[in-house]
């Protein structure tokens, strides 16, 4: 392996992108790490379910780059798999997001199972947090349960689970105990209406605090 980081997030060429990926800087894993690449082109070739995916993907990209939503994405990304029933993961701030997407997959014919984020209702202090570190110290709260969301959907049957709007560090609990695989329609931010990149958008100045140490 290579002593240079992965730095991309640093690049100002994007060579990559480019039919001459040489030109890249020299931490540009197109050249540091041939090991890893080499191996990720084995699985394209080799691996039916990942060529599969990763053919439909581009191909859903191909027919709708900078026309269509990604709710529309989701759906002939869904079509193009030849998946039949599609499942929710749903917080429960966004359940009325959640029965209008509902509505949306099952008229373009998709079977659809939801779960909402609170289902067993099991107090916090089931898992070991303390009164004082809730969001509403001396009040009842359930968990989160990304993890039984994940089961109860494996157990339908589902063949593609959509995030919508679940936690940080509790979609990753939901990604990693998830059979079937999963997309994120919506990522939780409460702050800006569930747009974080509108974050990274203001740096220069509204948010200019979260780049100090």
């Amino acid at each position: 392996m290579s002593d240079l980081t992965l730095e991309c997030s640093k690049c100002t060429i994007q060579a990559c992108w480019s039919d001459a990926p040489e030109t890249g800087p020299s931490f540009c894993p197109t050249k540091t790490r041939k090991k890893a690449l080499n191996a990720a082109l084995k699985l394209y070739r080799e691996n039916q379910e990942i060529r599969k995916m990763a053919i439909a993907a581009a191909r859903t990209e191909g027919r709708s780059y900078m026309k269509w939503t990604r709710v529309e994405d989701t759906i002939d990304f869904a079509r193009e798999m030849g998946y039949k029933k599609l499942g929710i993961a749903a917080c429960i701030g966004l359940i009325a997001e959640s029965r209008i997407l509902t509505r949306i997959l099952e008229a373009k014919g998709f079977d659809v199972v939801s779960v909402c984020c609170k289902s067993g209702a099991v107090p916090k202090e089931e898992i070991g947090l303390l009164d004082s570190e809730k969001a509403r110290p001396g009040t009842f709260e359930p968990i989160c349960n990304p993890v039984a969301q994940a089961k109860m959907l494996d157990n339908e049957g589902s063949e593609l689970n959509i995030l919508v709007g679940l936690c940080v560090g509790h979609d990753s609990l939901f990604i990693r105990q998830s059979k079937a695989p999963v997309t994120v329609l919506i990522s939780k931010d409460r702050i800006t209406c569930h747009n974080p990149a509108a974050v990274l958008h203001g740096t220069s100045f509204y948010y200019r605090r979260l780049l100090s140490p």
